[in-house]
């Protein structure tokens, strides 16, 4: 894909969210029909790591247009699998327009038996069949090929540390380690390495894109609500929040040593920004968020594979990457839009 004249070159960090993820394609399938921009890199974690894939296959195989296709043809069949899957929303919520699975009951009988059988046990085959819609999605081949850069993550079980896998080691097995929850799957060895969902210790990595990406503007697509202004009182709220909160943690930590790193840059005391032997330049940062359409949405929501639903969330994330070009177009390339003082204040 060669760069087109005049279009504004950024990366895009895209958070993992199970079937959260299809705001991400909004997001995306919004972006792609922009020919003011072109993506130079990608990092991505679980959901955000398939859409990465299958966005950076698309362009590598043709231009937008594909890349658009292929994310569509994407969930759509991500879709077609879930309908054989027993978690689907009672008659009561889908007459009350709720997208949670908390009521359903085999959730429920899921959520006890997984206290007490790992996959393990109830799933010794280790069957997933996102691989199968992965595959058929992605030309890694091309992908490998292509001049977007792409960087996903996964957590190394032994260490407890995030794994990047880069653009020369993109393989369907990075993807499906980035997107392994253990309490569903087997863990994913790569090398003899186990791997668990990336989203743990880095949802989504930002570092890479600092190094080795083109684009002095990054995007990030946020789709795991940072504040909440109520307190949970619930079991279920309480879950749902603990939820936010970890695949939160590792994004924060990282926008703290950019913050914290810029500071320093300002002050003249850095001309660059060296971290565990890598150097980082200073870069713009953005954010797409749906921290207020995903504030309603439970965490049973994200095992959600409705085509409604999902529907919903592109429509949802095309709404939100409309309203960000509207308010910052003119931004990219100038300054950055994401008040990291404002967004880690206590």
């Amino acid at each position: 894909m060669s760069r087109r004249d005049g279009a504004k070159p950024v990366s895009l960090a895209l958070q993992g969210g199970g079937a959260h993820g299809a705001f991400t394609w909004g997001v995306l399938d919004r972006l792609l029909q922009d020919d003011r921009l072109e993506v130079s890199g990608i990092t991505g974690t679980s959901a955000g790591a398939m859409n990465a894939v299958v966005l950076a296959s698309g362009l590598a195989k043709g231009d937008p247009e594909e890349a658009r296709h292929a994310l569509s043809q994407f969930w759509r069949d991500v879709s077609r699998d879930g309908r054989m899957s027993p978690l689907q929303r009672t008659a009561f919520d889908r007459v009350m327009g709720n997208w949670s699975l908390a009521r359903n009951p085999a959730y429920l009988a899921f959520e006890v038996a997984s206290r007490f059988f790992s996959p393990y046990d109830f799933n010794p085959l280790n069957i997933n069949p996102l691989r199968e819609i992965l595959e058929a999605h992605v030309d890694f081949e091309a992908l490998r090929r292509s001049q977007v850069k792409i960087f996903i993550s996964a957590t190394n079980v032994h260490t407890g540390r995030a794994r990047i896998f880069g653009h020369d080691e993109m393989s369907a097995d990075a993807v499906m380690a980035s997107a392994c929850l253990p309490f569903l799957f087997q863990a994913v060895e790569i090398d003899g390495v186990p791997y668990w969902d990336g989203g743990y210790m880095g949802n989504p990595p930002l570092f890479p894109l600092y190094e080795k990406a083109d684009a002095d503007d990054i995007i990030l697509v946020q789709i795991n609500p940072v504040m909440r202004e109520t307190t949970p009182r619930t079991a279920a709220e309480i879950q749902n929040r603990i939820n936010e909160i970890t695949f939160n943690a590792s994004l924060l930590a990282q926008l703290r040593a950019i913050d914290h790193a810029a500071k320093l840059i300002d002050q003249g005391l850095l001309s660059r920004w060296t971290l565990g032997g890598s150097s980082f330049r200073r870069v713009r940062l953005h954010r797409i968020g749906g921290e207020d359409q995903m504030m309603t949405l439970d965490a049973t929501s994200k095992m959600n594979a409705e085509w409604t639903f999902l529907q919903h969330l592109r429509d949802l994330g095309r709404e939100a990457a409309e309203v960000f070009l509207e308010a910052h177009f003119d931004d990219l390339g100038r300054r950055s839009t994401l008040d990291l003082k404002l967004e880690l204040a206590d």
